[in-house]
């Protein structure tokens, strides 16, 4: 495959792009899609439009300092990687590849449950901080038993994410066939194999990096978790409220809550402990028809008043969309489909290259607005509809 910069690669559509073409249409779709009429999937993207920027002009500013603290950690810029599930089939040995280029940006990598890759092998790729993010899948005691490896491997904080109650209608994967390739049984699979076959050097690459992998870090009785319909097991192991105590008293650590929709929940996951949230709505993959994200972020920051930090996800593909996020008052903003283009699209050169398209975005638009610094971004830098309270 040719470099990235041969195919001119400008911005987050650009590795999308790349991405599809090197896929097949399962895995693209995998990222891509969301759920049922992906109303919501569209909406997170288009939110960024419908808020407008109000520039100082005449401003030098010869510098811009992207530089946050967030759970006290200093990041070079307000931008995390966020929790994206099995991402070693994108390219292979995926999550290490990112936590690496998360590293070497000087931000922070998430590294989903559902990963191909073992925690301990993914937070030794990165000289960064790197979080771990919690999903209840196998029970409470094999819970506890990944809070353990994650806290002696050094993640640095547990995020956990309370959206999943049951996994989204995604139909992309219906249609693609996802449920009757996870049956290993031939005479289901064959409708739905010449998709793999089309993209033969992703397919070497998928084989050679052990093919269909398990879920190392869902350590059942019998070994790792296989890879299979995760509904089902999401359904059996959601996360309410209360489950954050125990969680809280087994890691003894920041701790996250991601899919924060309200601010009723807002401050509902303050009083159970949580340091900081995550406005979120799966990125357009659990609820169709939820209000994005950042059109949810006001409500949020108004209902936290300062109490915990206020991080959000969902539609970012720009740095000009990070600079409306903190305009609105979240802390940093965290991406997941735009660093996945970029694993897909060219391995870790393309998560870097995501990271770069973003922090070059937010430093030009700093400039463009006359503002020296991410922390002096605020709402009298934009106009927000009337509609929106």
């Amino acid at each position: 495959m040719r470099s990235l910069a041969s195919h001119r690669v400008v911005n987050i559509a650009d590795l999308r792009r790349l991405a599809q073409r090197r896929l097949p249409r399962i895995v693209f779709d995998y990222i891509d899609g969301g759920a049922d009429a992906e109303v919501t999937l569209r909406e997170n993207s288009r939110a960024f439009d419908a808020v407008t920027f109000r520039p100082r002009c005449a401003v030098a500013t010869g510098t811009c300092d992207l530089r946050t603290t967030v759970l006290g950690t200093r990041l070079e810029m307000p931008l995390l990687l966020g929790p994206v599930g099995s991402t070693r089939m994108f390219y292979p040995h995926g999550e290490a590849l990112s936590a690496r280029a998360a590293g070497a940006a000087g931000t922070v990598y998430t590294l989903s449950t559902l990963s191909g890759s073992a925690l301990e092998e993914v937070k030794a790729a990165s000289d960064g901080p790197v979080w771990y993010q919690l999903y209840l899948l196998g029970g409470h005691d094999v819970a506890r038993a990944a809070i353990d490896r994650a806290r002696r491997a050094g993640f640095s904080a547990l995020v956990v994410t309370i959206d999943t109650p049951v996994a989204g209608l995604r139909e992309r994967d219906v249609r693609n066939g996802t449920k009757e390739l996870l049956t290993r049984r031939i005479w289901s699979m064959l409708p739905f194999l010449p998709q793999f076959l089309a993209r033969p050097r992703w397919l070497a690459g998928f084989l050679a990096d052990g093919g269909m992998m398990a879920f190392p870090n869902v350590m059942l009785p019998n070994g790792p978790m296989a890879y299979a319909d995760v509904g089902t097991a999401l359904e059996q192991s959601m996360v309410s409220w209360q489950d954050l105590r125990w969680i809280r008293d087994a890691w003894k650590g920041p701790i996250v809550v991601k899919g924060v929709h309200t601010g009723e929940d807002a401050r509902r996951a303050i009083d159970e402990g949580a340091d900081a949230i995550v406005v979120s709505n799966h990125g357009g993959r659990q609820l169709d028809s939820v209000a994005p994200t950042l059109r949810v972020l006001p409500e949020v920051v108004a209902a936290v008043n300062g109490r915990t930090e206020v991080l959000v996800d969902g539609g970012i593909r720009r740095g000009a969309d990070i600079a409306k996020a903190l305009c609105l008052g979240a802390r940093a903003v965290l991406v997941g489909r735009a660093y996945a283009y970029g694993l897909a699209a060219g391995g870790g050169p393309g998560v870097a290259r995501a990271i770069d398209i973003l922090r070059t975005d937010l430093v030009r638009t700093l400039k463009l607005l006359g503002c020296a610094s991410v922390a002096g971004l605020d709402r009298s830098f934009v106009d927000v509809p009337m509609d929106w309270g």
